[in-house]
């Protein structure tokens, strides 16, 4: 995606944010309004020295990129989700050390300038690992699990885990280590901003997760 396609996914997110009522069109008028992916790309590959604050591409990647297992890659996502996680680091419902601290250090402006940055992104694709698991995984994914009350992941973050804007997150290509450890963090309720994500992944098992996470990581 180039930063020439940016205007368009601009008026496309302000009327998704206002149709799915998760803000109002004002506000999310605001946000488009206000996001700078130039600022932003500045801040991801540079930080700020003066105020201690790292770059982001340190821990992150070229790009949003990842190439650390454990580090979520952040190139293509939707650019209201990943404002929305920003915010909630520096809340109770989501705490983390080292973003916490990042995140409370960013003004409201850099916040939405960083997310508008990584949306503009192409995420470098992922892919399956274990072939014992992946059908397991694929089943989970598209149709849930019906004897424990488990939704389909494909009915909120669509069928190749591309997510929808402003609620749900894409998902395709992120790192498998990741996205386990993030519905083990919904389940013991260290993480505790997503009431639905919460629900579900404490219904499933260590294996369920596992090999679901393993099949996310396959989608394009």
């Amino acid at each position: 995606m180039n930063r020439l396609t940016f205007p368009l996914l601009k008026s496309l997110l302000v009327a998704t944010l206002a149709v799915c009522g998760s803000v109002s069109a004002a506000e999310a008028q605001r946000v488009a309004a206000k996001a700078d992916p130039a600022k932003g790309g500045t801040l991801y590959d540079s930080g700020d020295a003066a105020r201690g604050l790292p770059a982001c591409m340190s821990c992150h990647g070229a790009a949003g990129n990842s190439t650390i297992v454990a580090n979520p890659k952040l190139a293509g996502q939707i650019e209201a989700y990943t404002h929305k996680q920003l915010v909630d680091f520096t809340t109770p419902n989501r705490q983390q050390p080292v973003m916490t601290t990042y995140a409370k250090m960013l003004t409201e402006d850099e916040k939405r300038h960083i997310a508008a940055y990584l949306a503009t992104q192409k995420q470098k694709p992922g892919a399956a690992k274990n072939k014992d698991t992946v059908e397991l995984g694929r089943k989970i994914y598209r149709g849930g699990i019906a004897e424990k009350g488990v939704a389909a992941c494909a009915s909120c973050h669509g069928a190749t885990a591309g997510g929808i804007p402003a609620q749900y997150p894409r998902l395709s290509g992120q790192h498998q280590d990741y996205t386990y450890a993030q519905l083990e963090a919904f389940k013991t309720g260290t993480r505790k901003n997503s009431i639905q994500m919460t629900t579900l992944a404490q219904r499933m098992s260590p294996e369920e997760m596992k090999a679901v996470s393993d099949y996310i990581a396959g989608l394009k």
